[in-house]
């Protein structure tokens, strides 16, 4: 979906109506912020299978990630239309940006905070999670290489 919004985003921004504008700047933001947390919770069970294999039963646990998936990024995205919808909107209407023809943030301030801030949240949080899950793998083939070298004595 965010990149069917993104290259139809141009075509609809033609139109010249301020309220399909708005809906698909905050439509690009929504999937946008929505592929960046699936890619958190993907890391987080990339962590459950290889760090905390046993005793790791999570009840209702893609219901729970399908709610955290969709509604993170709903809730960041009601919060900046509740702010003020004024954010969301066509380039070339500001004079700073003559020759924009694309829906999407026009303050500089919400867009490094809900989206660059928002990105390197969860990538920080992702590389600890690799690293992490690093670690444990090569602490089970430290362990694993002990074991058979002390079968073999």
């Amino acid at each position: 979906m965010l990149n069917i919004v993104f290259l139809t985003n141009s075509w609809l921004t033609s139109f010249n109506q301020p309220g399909l504008c708005i809906t698909v700047a905050m439509l690009l933001h929504y999937f946008l912020l929505a592929a960046f947390t699936w890619m958190f919770l993907e890391s987080v069970h990339f962590y459950l299978a290889l760090v905390k294999v046993f005793n790791v039963y999570v009840p209702k646990y893609i219901l729970k990630c399908c709610i955290a998936g969709w509604g993170i990024p709903a809730i960041v995205i009601t919060l900046v239309l509740i702010i003020n919808k004024d954010f969301y909107g066509n380039g070339s209407l500001s004079e700073s940006h003559p020759y924009s023809n694309f829906c999407w943030i026009q303050d500089n301030t919400v867009f490094y905070i809900s989206v660059v801030a928002y990105f390197l949240l969860i990538f920080l949080v992702n590389t600890a999670m690799f690293i992490t899950v690093l670690l444990q793998i090569r602490s089970v083939k430290t362990r694993t290489q002990k074991t058979s070298r002390f079968w073999k004595q």
